[in-house]
This record gives structure tokens, C-alpha cells and sequence, in this order.
């Protein structure tokens, strides 16, 4: 792929950023900083005025002077004439967007997913289920470790940018790259959203040994063991090892699984601390992807044959089949094995 100077022009001149949550907000924010006109589309009114009006989103992203350049709406029809979407519509809610954008975008637009999960029920990434919905976009996926509040504060970020189509590729990273936002070219698609899904799986395992005070140790054998199951199920549905490996696989999983930033993680301390799911989510107005990607991941390593013993042990204590302590004692009581359990890269 030919390298880009971040900045440089660009056709994709007119960004469109489909959801207004944190991450959704900061995806603006940047593409501003890009030198694009962005147009943000949110489902909450009270987001879109306070966007338009004060410049700020104080309950998904607060402390953030937003740019000038972000105009906000609430109606689908509004982004249609960008050049290009960003797709940042929570997982279990994307398919109803994308039907909601479906009638008024154009054929061959650019399409960068932004959601990191899998569909419950069909277990469908969401390049799959917005191609289903939108099969005349162009599609792409952002993905790598990269905190909303900090991208929206302008501090350094590096991210894979997914694309089977080298040139768009190129342009999309012209388009949305600059000096503290950049961006790496792949097109393993596959990867960047296998690691970018059960990463989260895995933040939740790693907030409850953090909740449990099981110390640094317990972490790092946590998050080590955790990687092979990522890479295992990456590599069972055609990724490459080298993304796996690279700021969408690992990268996103040492950011997630070591920080209480996290949703994720956050949301497992508060399990291992003692607190109820049902709790812990009535307390929040973001939504933690690994609650409802667990199910999926673990389903399509059924599917495939690929063991994912701690994926399976977070799945069955979010949904109430096992507590903390039971799927804790299961893991450490699992049979010793040796290390390595999925050959070298080609």
C-alpha cells in the first residue's frame, strides 16, 4: 500500500459519524481535526441540540470542547450526502440503524465499521450484518486501543484500518488520518474484528481478577492465556497471526484488560467486588460490549472446534449460570497443558 502523509487531500472530503455516544463523538472530533467537514448523526435530541448548541456532550464525553465544524442531527437523511460513514452504532443495535440509514444512502459510499462485537443470535460480526442491511456500501473497520477521551483530546492513537480494497484504503486513511490519529492499513478484516470483539470478553475476565485482588500474577497469566484464545478463534475463521498480533488484536487487548477506563474491565471489577450485572448496568448509560459479545464469541468457537475456556467462564457468570467464584475455582482447576497450542505463521 502506498504510504499517506497524514492530512493530505483527499476526495473523501464530507464525513459522516453515525452515533453520538463517547466514541461515536471523539471519531468526530478527530475527523475534524482532519481537516473534514463532519456531520454526526444521533438518536437522542437532547445529544444533537446540546452538540449544536453548547458544543459539548457532558453525558458520553465529558470535560470535551467540541469542534465548531461537528454539525449534529437526528434525521438519517442528513448524512446521506457524505462522502464517506463511520459506522459507530452499538452492536446489538446496528442492524435497526443501518435499515434506518439504509433508504436514503448512496451506492458504493464508504462504510468504516467503528463497533467492536458480534450480533446475538445470528453471531455475525458487523461487517456482515451492515453489508446485509447496506450491500452497496464499501466496507471497512476501525479498530485498535483507543480510549474515546483521549482520542477526543487529541492525545496519540494508532489503528488498524481494515479494507479489502487497498486504493479505498489509502483514501480512507488520507481522509481520516493526522498527526496524533494514525492509522494502519490491512486487509484482514476478519482479524481486526475478531480481536476487536473478544477483546472485551476478555477485559471483563481481567476486571474480576482485578475485583478479586488476585494481584499482578493472576493479571498477566489472565491476559497472556486470554490472547491464545483470541488468536486461536482469529485464526479458526481465516485471520492472519500477523493482525492478531498487531493494534487490533493484541494492542486493543493490553489497552482493555489494564485499564478501568475500560467499560469492560470496570464493569468485571464490579463483578469480582461482589456486585450484581443487573446492578452494575442500571448504573450506566454506556454500553459494555462484552456482556453481550460473550455469548456470540463463545457460540462461533463451538462452531469452529476452538477452545476458549475463559471466554466460556465470563459468558456463563454474565448470564447468571455460574457465580464469580464457581467459573473461578473451574479455571484453576482445568487440566495442565503445554503452552502452545496453534502452530507458527506461515
Amino acid at each position: 500500500m502506498a504510504t499517506n502523509t497524514p492530512g493530505e487531500t483527499t476526495r473523501l472530503q464530507h464525513i459522516g459519524v453515525i452515533g453520538g455516544g463517547a466514541w461515536g463523538t471523539a471519531l468526530a472530533q478527530s475527523a475534524c481535526r482532519a481537516g473534514r467537514k463532519v456531520t454526526l448523526w444521533a438518536y437522542e435530541f437532547e445529544t444533537v441540540a446540546e452538540i449544536n448548541d453548547h458544543r459539548t456532550n457532558r453525558v458520553y464525553l465529558p470535560g470535551v470542547a467540541l469542534d465548531p465544524g461537528i454539525r449534529a442531527t437526528a434525521k438519517a437523511k442528513d448524512i446521506a450526502a457524505a462522502d464517506a460513514l463511520l459506522f459507530v452504532a452499538p452492536s446489538q443495535f446496528s442492524r435497526a440503524v443501518a435499515s434506518e440509514i439504509a433508504p436514503h444512502l448512496q451506492s458504493g459510499t464508504p462504510v468504516v465499521i467503528c463497533t467492536k462485537g458480534v450480533e446475538q443470535g445470528t453471531n455475525a460480526f458487523m461487517s456482515e450484518v451492515v453489508h446485509e442491511v447496506l450491500p452497496g456500501a464499501k466496507i471497512a473497520v476501525l479498530s485498535g486501543p483507543s480510549f474515546a477521551g483521549e482520542v477526543a483530546r487529541s492525545l496519540p492513537t494508532a489503528l488498524t484500518l481494515a479494507c479489502p480494497d487497498e486504493a479505498l484504503g489509502a483514501e480512507l486513511t488520507a481522509a481520516l488520518a493526522h498527526r496524533t490519529f494514525r492509522l494502519y492499513w490491512t486487509d484482514d478484516v476478519t482479524a481486526a474484528q475478531v480481536g476487536g470483539a473478544v477483546k472485551n470478553v476478555l477485559a471483563i475476565a481481567a476486571g474480576i481478577v482485578e475485583g478479586r485482588k488476585f494481584g499482578a500474577n493472576a493479571h498477566a497469566a489472565m491476559v497472556t492465556r486470554g490472547f491464545a484464545e483470541l488468536v486461536r478463534l482469529g485464526r479458526a475463521l481465516g485471520g492472519r497471526f500477523e493482525t492478531l498480533t498487531g493494534l487490533s488484536g493484541l494492542g486493543d487487548l493490553i489497552l482493555t484488560a489494564s485499564s478501568v477506563q475500560s467499560r469492560n474491565m470496570s464493569l468485571g471489577l464490579a463483578l469480582g467486588q461482589g456486585r450484581l450485572l443487573s446492578e452494575i448496568l442500571g448504573q450506566r448509560k454506556s454500553v459494555s460490549e462484552g456482556v453481550h459479545s460473550a455469548g456470540a464469541v463463545v457460540a462461533l468457537a463451538a462452531k469452529h472446534g476452538v477452545e476458549m475456556p475463559i471466554c466460556e467462564a465470563v459468558h456463563s457468570v454474565v448470564k447468571g449460570e455460574t457465580s464469580v467464584d464457581d467459573a473461578i475455582d473451574a479455571l484453576l482447576s482445568r487440566p495442565l497443558r503445554a503452552e502452545v497450542d496453534f502452530p507458527p505463521a506461515q
